[in-house]
């Protein structure tokens, strides 16, 4: 394994534990806050965040090379994921079960794999039709439990 492969492996896995823990301070935080007030706290924390990195970065001028159709994708992204799939997201765990929302809404891989076949052209190959399946079924088995 060369260092290359050893850091990614390790971003891989503090990504993992990050983005698993995250749930259980939302759920408790939307026990007596509005889910879109949620959503606008975390989103004016991040922007906050990334203003501050961004500029003692000295990275800000960057800001203003990028293309209108670049900001308008990114824009679109922000306002898809950013917005209104935490918005959605957010509705769902304040009411629901935690380990019950988190692996199916973890499930949108799937429909990247779906849109990057139908959309983008790419291959399908047998171990990718095996993953989508496999994703349905673990949709299916934890929406049952």
């Amino acid at each position: 394994m060369t260092a290359l492969d050893l850091l990614t492996t390790v971003l891989l896995i503090v990504t993992m534990i990050l983005w698993g823990t995250t749930p259980l301070l939302e759920k408790i935080g939307l026990q007596t806050v509005d889910p879109l007030t949620g959503v606008l706290v975390r989103s004016m924390s991040i922007t906050g965040v990334l203003v501050v990195v961004y500029g003692f970065a000295g990275r800000l001028p960057e800001l203003a090379k990028i293309s209108m159709k670049n900001f308008l994708l990114f824009g679109a992204s922000g306002l898809m994921a950013g917005l209104l799939g935490m918005w959605t997201y957010y509705l769902v765990l304040k009411s629901g079960a935690m380990s019950k929302i988190v692996p199916i809404a973890a499930a949108y891989p799937l429909i990247t794999a779906l849109i990057a076949i139908l959309v983008l052209r790419e291959g399908v190959s047998l171990q990718r039709i095996i993953g989508i399946c496999l994703t349905i079924l673990g949709i299916v088995l934890v929406k049952q439990s």
